[in-house]
This record gives structure tokens, C-alpha cells and sequence, in this order.
């Protein structure tokens, strides 16, 4: 069952949630250029390890009895809350808890530190056991590091301001003319580039938070981000935003979200095991339910 301990009173992203929040948020975590999510299943051992191989007792973690996990800083919304993940809110803050009690591990066994994206992701030894900051799963990537089991399954999204000439679009076709936008070297960008393939070049940002300033200054029609990002920019960053769609699942693939491990790590099985027993379980339609679940977007045709 899912530790609610650590978490206070519900706080479900609903708009008028969202409308109080004062952090900008992240579009699902960059991927490299030219290695789109086109394999995104995860690949553990063929055998999974059992019970009694993951415990606080057997693991080989960086620090003993304890459970060291990453992400960046700051830790944006709805992935995290007040950017302290410590305090068990949000979906990602959430789904680690689950993780950590899966294998053993109390809420006081476990220690946050703050990595940046570009050191999680390249080769070497990390100083924690795993770092979940919306890494999608890329084979590009699986080259430098492991990754658990995708505990997220991303959907990309358009944005744009209400009354724009893509307002209302209702296929990728009519977002052919659009200059889009999205975070550099990210999923969406990938998305925007073999996917909707618009007329114009995409413009290219090195946060989401360029990317919204750029829409407000009436600089591109639209923004690509993952849909619980798409919900916050919405809702909190931009006055009169509006979602036009999600984009369809390229090739009936799904893109994902995994924890992220260094390479070879002894942990990998034993998280990969733990995030599979939540979703067995239920436990991450219950945390998503609770973090992320909104009024549904239209799906582009």
C-alpha cells in the first residue's frame, strides 16, 4: 500500500491549484537529437530478482541502510511541490516514496541530493542509487546509463494562447504553417521535427521558461511539451493559455519516463521490480490520479 505519511492533505493539480503555483515547470526531460523515443520499453534482466535481494540489508547502495535519490534543482511542478522533494508531493516526489518502500526503505532511510540533468544522463559513477527527474527512455541513452522500468507514460502535447491562428486546430495537418516551439534537445522537440514536420524550423530554447515568454511576445504560434506540463503552462504561466491537443503516439509507441541508474548498477533489477509491482498494484494510477489527473485534451487526428 502507498505511504501517505509523508504527504499532506490531497492537493490534486486541478486548475484552480495549478493557478496558485508559482514555480515553472519542465517539459519532459531532454533526449538526444538524434535518438527519438523509438524504443522505449525498458530492458532489465530477464530474471527478476527476488524479494529477499532487494532489502536495505542486501543492496549495494552509496551509502548503507540508505536509499540516496536524484533529481535537479529546482524540482518543478507537478513532478514535485514547493521544490522540496522531500516532502513526498508530487507525482515524482510521490513515486520515489513509493519506490523507496517497495524495497524496504522508511521515509527517514532515504536522502535527496540535487543532480543537474546532463550529469545524470552521462557516463561515469553517480553518487546516488537512482535519479528520477522525467528522464524519457531513449536507446541513445541506455549507451551511457540503466534505466528502471517506466514508472510515466508521456503524451506530447500543443499549446498556444487562445485566439491564435492554431487555436482550435484539430489535426497535426493544420499545424503545418505554425512556427512551434519547444526545449532544446527534449522529446518535444523530436515530436515537432518527425512528427507534425511544420513548414517553418522550430524554434529551439533552453528552458520551458523561454519558450512561454516567446508565446506571450507573440514570437512562435505554439509550444510542444508533455501534457501534465502542458496543463501547468496553461493554467499558471500563460494568461490566456489553451491546450489545442495532444499529438498521437508515434508508430503506436508509447514514450517513457524511467528511473535512471548508472550503468551496470546492481540496483537496476530490484528498482525496475518495485516500479512494476506499483503499477501491478495500482499504485501509480493512484499517485497520477492524485497529482496529474486533469480534464482530458482533444487528441489530434
Amino acid at each position: 500500500m502507498l505511504k501517505t505519511s509523508r504527504r499532506a492533505a490531497k492537493r490534486p493539480l486541478a486548475v484552480a491549484a495549478l493557478a496558485a503555483a508559482t514555480l515553472a515547470l519542465t517539459a519532459c526531460a531532454p533526449t538526444d537529437e538524434a535518438d527519438s523515443a523509438d524504443d522505449t520499453s525498458s530492458e532489465t534482466s530477464s530474471e527478476t530478482p527476488a524479494a529477499e535481494e532487494c532489502t536495505p540489508d542486501t543492496m549495494e547502495t552509496v551509502a548503507d541502510g540508505t536509499l540516496t535519490i536524484a533529481t535537479d534543482d529546482p524540482a518543478y511542478e507537478p513532478w514535485f511541490v514547493d521544490n522540496d522533494p522531500t516532502n513526498g508531493e508530487g507525482y515524482e516526489s510521490a513515486v520515489a516514496y513509493a519506490i523507496a518502500e517497495q524495497l524496504g526503505y522508511t521515509a527517514e532511510q532515504v536522502t535527496w541530493v540535487k543532480v543537474p540533468f546532463n550529469k545524470v544522463v552521462q557516463p561515469g559513477p553517480k553518487d546516488f542509487d537512482f535519479d528520477i527527474n522525467q528522464v524519457s527512455i531513449t536507446e541513445a541513452r541506455r549507451k551511457a546509463v540503466d534505466f528502471s522500468s517506466g514508472y510515466y507514460d508521456v503524451v506530447q502535447t500543443v499549446i498556444t494562447n487562445a485566439g491564435s491562428s492554431i487555436d482550435g486546430a484539430t489535426s497535426v495537418a493544420d499545424l503545418a504553417d505554425a512556427k512551434l516551439g519547444a526545449q532544446v534537445g527534449t522529446t518535444s522537440y523530436t515530436a515537432i521535427t518527425e512528427q507534425i514536420r511544420p513548414s517553418e524550423d522550430p524554434a529551439v530554447f533552453d528552458t520551458n521558461d523561454q519558450a512561454v515568454q516567446a508565446l506571450k511576445n507573440g514570437q512562435i504560434d505554439g509550444i510542444v511539451v508533455d501534457l501534465p506540463t502542458a496543463y501547468f503552462m496553461t493554467a499558471v504561466q500563460l494568461d490566456d493559455g489553451v491546450i489545442v491537443g495532444q499529438l498521437p503516439l508515434p508508430e503506436g509507441e508509447t514514450e517513457q519516463f524511467g528511473a535512471v541508474l548508472g550503468k551496470d548498477s546492481p540496483l537496476t533489477d530490484c528498482v525496475s521490480r518495485a516500479v512494476d509491482t506499483l503499477r501491478e498494484d495500482g499504485v501509480l494510477d493512484q499517485i497520477g490520479q492524485e497529482w496529474l489527473a486533469q480534464q482530458g485534451a482533444p487528441e489530434l487526428s
